[in-house]
């Protein structure tokens, strides 16, 4: 197992000596529990202990009491360590967290692995941290465990933390290393108030649930905590071992930091399950992956980010999961997908999520809106919107801080979709945003989508399919082990739907002073319209209804790649009006025949065709003028000839 290490790390006596220093505010001390060598421990067992060595053979089980600083460890196979009932027990071996398995692939605690290890040992027993969710309750063990009073060493395994100094109240240089499996770094509850600075945390193996932060590099919980990290850098590969967790209430600022998540080896045993128990990113999503770089989570959790870099390997950068009344921002960072899969952000339940002068380079989708009430927020990071966010926020940024953070532009590069909705929710585009994708900017399946783009200071949207908005039924077969398969019928007319009205449940999309070269199709065989409104604004391209046909017939968990992608013919109306309205001098130049239930055109807007063709329309079948102020409904056809 842990070879001796030939690399310098403080000794014991040091880590011990960082952890009691005080700042100079006067801050409490902060020790390390009770340790004993393991002569002296009090821990009934049968394993043979001399002179600071323990051997644990076959068939044997060793309680560990206390903590205990050994120079040597063997475990055999099928030999036990263990903690009293309600502890965990930690293994470091020269400040290095190691040797931690979870006693099965679903199991919500760990044990130590067999094995021999030499060097600075140190096994610590600890108060568990139990963590609950859908049904299931995590022994979660931590580095250093923080709650409002300062410090709790019964809770903390302290011989993980390098380096630096410890207080109560702060962390600053201090190093956290894990091999180990479902171990955290900081764990922050409980109302405290806690900084981390300066800090380097570098975890390999796997989490447990990311739901809890099982398995995180750091976490932030609970009703009036308030965690601040500035200067951190984070670097974890493995499942579910996620770089951030903020949830039930907490106040998380990141500042100046990086996050960098890898996946792991999912164990040979693992089937998909959902809840506690999901350890990747369900298939029917159309990406793969298993670990979120950052999680937001629970009621009135709030999460910032500035001029940081957030990086996933696929599934998920910027996460949020679960949550009411939760703000999550990104501020000047810098959010990818490392891999050729995943999204930059997730926008789920009642949730706020600001995108302000970033920069956004992503495998899958720029942004996923999942849940009901989101709202989103792509735009600039004005010094003016930035002072706002320092107080509605209470981030806690002074003046200088403030006015060294410069104003940026967000800008989108995805190598497949721009915003995609399977829940519904709105999304804002201010400022100088640009969204260039190699497929579809905005996919909307099946929900209610809300779209509105402010050009005014130069937003812009590049399509690299040609396609700007996709409204289509989704494709999402229900279940991981469900199929998805192309309907061949032809939709049956909803006389009682009305397809020349705007209606809560539609998807509505309003451009304001852009130029735009693209097309927008409503594919949708049931009640939905598309309604689209131009001010001031160019649009290029087809608006109508259509047919839209994916590239095979069905689709399983092995051609979730296909999800999302369609092509479309553009058809007369049944169940999908689209409603186009034409205000302060807009212009729409039709490229290709289009379907329509109702145009509204200001009397200084008008409906165009490309140079050297003509535009015509038909109402009902008749031939109708397209008039300057005037207002159609009906089965409309505008042709190119």
């Amino acid at each position: 197992m842990a070879a001796e290490s030939k690399a310098y790390r403080p000794s014991m006596r040091d880590r011990v000596r960082a952890l009691a220093a005080l700042t100079a505010a006067g801050a409490g001390s902060v020790a390390l529990p009770g340790t004993a060598r393991a002569a002296d421990a009090a821990a009934p067992g049968t394993a043979a202990t001399a002179g600071g060595t323990l051997s644990v053979g076959a068939g044997e089980t060793y309680v560990v009491g206390t903590t205990t600083a050994l120079t040597a460890l063997t475990l055999a196979e099928g030999g036990t360590l263990a903690a009293p009932d309600g502890y965990g027990l930690t293994l470091t071996v020269d400040g290095v967290e190691t040797g931690s398995v979870l006693t099965a692939t679903l199991a919500p605690s760990t044990t130590i692995a067999p094995g021999t290890y030499t060097g600075d040992i140190v096994l610590t027993v600890a108060e568990q941290n139990p963590a609950a969710f859908a049904g299931v309750t995590f022994a979660l063990r931590q580095a250093l465990y923080v709650a409002a009073d300062g410090v709790v060493a019964a809770k903390s395994a302290a011989s993980a933390l390098a380096g630096g100094t410890v207080t109560d109240t702060a962390a600053q240089g201090v190093s956290v290393t894990s091999t180990g499996e479902a171990f955290d770094g900081f764990y922050v509850a409980e109302g405290a108030s806690y900084t981390v600075t300066d800090t380097v945390i570098g975890f390999t193996g796997n989490g447990r649930c990311d739901f809890v932060g099982d398995g995180a590099a750091l976490v932030g919980t609970g009703s009036g905590t308030r965690l601040v990290l500035d200067g951190v850098t984070v670097s974890t590969e493995g499942v579910e071992r996620s770089g951030l967790v903020a949830g039930d209430g907490a106040n998380v600022v990141v500042k100046n930091s990086a996050v960098r998540c890898l996946n792991g080896v999912l164990p040979s045993d693992y089937v998909f399950a959902g809840g506690a128990n999901m350890l990747v990113v369900p298939w029917r999503l159309g990406i793969s992956g298993n670990v979120r770089a950052t999680n937001l989570l629970g009621t009135g959790t709030r999460a910032t980010y500035l001029n940081s870099t957030i990086a996933s390997e696929t599934w998920g950068a910027f996460s949020t999961d679960s949550v009411s009344g939760a703000q999550a921002t990104a501020i000047n960072c810098t959010i990818s997908n490392l891999g050729d899969e995943g999204y930059g952000s997730f926008a789920d339940g009642d949730v706020t999520e600001r995108i302000l002068g970033c920069t956004l380079d992503v495998g899958t989708y720029a942004t996923v809106i999942g849940a009901s009430d989101s709202t989103l927020y792509y735009g600039d990071s004005t010094g003016e919107d930035v002072a706002r966010l320092n107080t509605d926020l209470e981030l806690g940024l002074s003046d200088d801080e403030l006015a060294a953070l410069p104003v940026r532009s967000t800008t989108v590069t995805s190598r497949q979709f721009g915003v995609m909705w399977h829940g519904a929710g709105t999304l804002h585009i201010t400022g100088g945003t640009i969204l260039s994708t190699a497929a579809t900017t905005f996919l909307d399946k099946a929900v209610r989508a809300t779209i509105t783009v402010d050009g005014s200071q130069g937003a812009a949207l590049d399509p690299g399919n040609g396609v700007i908005l996709q409204v289509m039924e989704t494709d999402n077969p229900g279940s991981n082990d469900g199929v998805y398969t192309e309907p061949t019928d032809d939709p049956e007319k909803d006389d009682s739907w009305d397809v020349s009205a705007a209606h809560d449940t539609d998807t509505t999309a309003a451009f304001t002073d852009i130029a735009l070269t693209g097309d927008f199709y409503n594919a949708m065989r049931t009640g939905r319209n598309m309604v689209l409104a131009f001010t001031g604004s160019r649009v290029t391209g087809v608006l109508s209804a259509s047919e839209s046909r994916h590239a095979v017939d069905t689709i399983t968990s092995a051609e979730y790649a296909q999800l999302g992608h369609v092509t479309n013919t553009a058809q007369p109306v049944v169940n999908n009006g689209v409603v186009v309205t034409l205000d302060g001098g807009s212009q729409w130049t039709v490229t290709a025949a289009s379907y329509l239930s109702r145009l509204t055109l200001s009397a200084d807007s008008t409906v165009t065709a490309p140079a050297g063709s003509t535009v015509s329309m038909t109402v009902d079948g008749e031939p109708a003028a397209i008039e300057p102020g005037g207002d159609y409904s009906g089965a409309i056809t505008i042709g190119v000839g």
